[in-house]
């Protein structure tokens, strides 16, 4: 099993796809990192060599910002928007959507879904 910066990639997958398993790597810079190296995108996981492997955690982990230091990185920045209270920052401390979408429908996801009681009927109006 290969385990590039502290993730154990799937053995089963073609190595192109199994370095997406890395928070930081996207296909895009998944093949980059293959072309670097040399390594043959459509090898599987379970079937490369341990210098390959040796030579793409050589690669990832000196070139490019990955796990652990990049969620540290995004939270920091996130708390300076906070901080300084500009107005993402107040849609992110507030759960809301942060790019300019629209809240009066959709938006589920940021704002939770909202919880129904079956059956319950309104109060009557006192006239």
């Amino acid at each position: 099993m290969a385990r590039i910066a502290g993730v154990d990639l799937p053995r089963d997958k073609r190595i192109e796809i199994g370095l997406t398993y890395i928070y930081g790597i996207g296909l895009a810079r998944s093949k980059q990192i293959l072309e670097s190296t040399g390594v043959n995108p459509d090898t599987r996981v379970k079937d490369l060599s341990d210098s390959d492997v040796a030579s793409l955690r050589e690669e990832v982990e000196s070139k490019y910002q990955i796990e652990g230091d990049l969620r540290r990185w995004e939270a920091m920045n996130i708390k300076r928007l906070m901080d300084i209270g500009a107005y993402r920052g107040r849609r992110h401390r507030m759960g809301l959507p942060v790019r300019g979408q629209r809240t009066r429908t959709n938006s589920r996801t940021r704002r939770g879904g909202r919880r129904t009681v079956a059956g319950k009927k309104k109060a009557p109006s006192k006239k």
